[in-house]
């Protein structure tokens, strides 16, 4: 069966959406290379990160970072065993608990933060500020299309 023709823009779209899977993949990695030494995965860092921000629920963290819900509670519960987050109570909504930070979870991310500047300045200087600028403007179009894509759709 042949291929649909796409345009040439259809290709290029295509071409950019194979980059972006392959560069997530490798920022998983790089993400768990440089939270393992606090004990972390590159998940377990974005809740960790999301909470740091501020005191969200589950629910907030997930739909921030794209994720679903069930996995960020499995995370965050996992965390607060760790004695790195802790629920409270939210204002806004009985069930819906905030996650927040504890002294440990705040010096557990400030450890994997140092790492993380080191690995990214020097990474940032190979590529150039300009293109990295530029290269984040189009995901962030990218996302904001798709995301209003999505909504529209319901």
């Amino acid at each position: 069966m042949k291929k649909p023709d796409r345009t040439a823009a259809g290709d290029a779209f295509a071409a950019f959406s194979m980059s972006v899977i392959r560069l997530a993949a490798h920022l998983s990695a790089e993400g768990d290379a440089l939270a393992k030494p606090s004990g972390q995965t590159s998940a377990r860092w974005q809740v960790l990160a999301a909470a740091s921000h501020a005191n969200m629920s589950v629910a907030d963290i997930g739909r921030i970072l794209g994720l679903a819900r069930q996995g960020v509670q499995r995370i965050a519960d996992l965390l607060e065993t760790e004695g790195l987050v802790r629920y409270e109570e939210n204002p806004a909504h009985q069930r819906a608990k905030l996650l927040t930070l504890t002294p440990e979870g705040e010096a557990t991310l400030h450890d994997i933060q140092l790492r993380q500047t080191v690995w990214a300045d020097a990474l940032g200087a190979e590529i150039g500020a300009s293109d990295l600028r530029t290269a984040t403007a189009t995901l962030t179009r990218t996302l904001e299309r798709l995301t209003h894509s999505k909504a529209s759709r319901r």
